[in-house]
């Protein structure tokens, strides 16, 4: 990668995230539940020492999640050194890597790879690329868990345009067909959203519900059409097998 993202990743924090974009206690405990609820599921029958690898892992939450829900080798890259920073500091696995050139030659090694809130920063010709590189990457059975921007979504635009590394936002229908490109099999897509972890989020869920059905009314008057996914993200776990 040498194109401007460069110059921006190299002061991700400082210049963009900010220092205060570090959360709380509190925030962090929140994240953690929810991701008990919406991720935890879709690593289910790996095993403890199972091999994970978090591409564009950030600051580390999500390895430190990981890493409290009993999994072992975790392991996490980003290109931005300010993210790697804050990851490590937080006691988890990770290094600077670029993740062309940290995948390449690494065929049939992880049991999990997850991008969260990863693969928007991407032309399409890097995808083109980059799904076939991670697709091999796993191991026959290994499952790719993917979080990115909803193009479909209800209210997409702050996420699509809030981060000028923004570059490609995908459908459900179109991440499948860039997945099934690279030889992905066994979709599951799931919104993001609200998660039933508390009085809170179990009202928050309710509501959800009532404003997707008038959305999906709307649609159905306009177009004839159903629509599965409204949330602002979508979440995507797909499988590598033997074909």
């Amino acid at each position: 990668m040498s194109d401007f993202r460069m110059a921006l990743y190299d002061r991700y924090v400082s210049t963009f995230k900010g220092v205060e974009s570090e959360l709380s206690a509190y925030a962090l405990s929140s994240y953690f539940a929810w991701c008990e609820y919406k991720f935890l599921p879709l690593l289910e029958g790996i095993g403890h020492d199972g091999l994970l690898l978090e591409v564009g892992c950030g600051p580390g939450y999500m390895l430190e999640f990981l890493k409290r829900c009993g999994f072992t080798e975790v392991h996490g890259i980003d290109i931005s050194r300010e993210q790697i920073q804050r990851a490590t500091n937080r006691g988890c696995d990770a290094e600077v890597a670029d993740v062309f050139e940290y995948l390449n030659g690494k065929p049939d090694t992880f049991d999990a790879i997850l991008a969260l809130d990863f693969i928007e920063h991407f032309h399409k010709e890097e995808l083109t690329v980059l799904m076939p590189l991670l697709q091999k990457s796993l191991k026959q059975g290994g499952r790719l868990i993917l979080q990115t921007p909803n193009g479909e979504g209800l209210f997409p635009h702050h996420v699509i345009y809030g981060d000028l590394t923004h570059l490609t936002i995908l459908t459900p229908s179109s991440l499948q067909q860039l997945l099934r490109q690279a030889g992905f099999q066994g979709f599951h897509f799931h919104e993001t959203g609200p998660a039933p972890k508390n009085l809170g989020g179990r009202l928050r869920l309710l509501l959800w519900h009532l404003i997707r059905f008038i959305a999906s009314t709307i649609r159905r008057i306009e177009t004839g059409q159903s629509q599965a996914l409204w949330t602002e993200n979508m979440i995507c776990c797909c499988y590598k097998y033997s074909t």
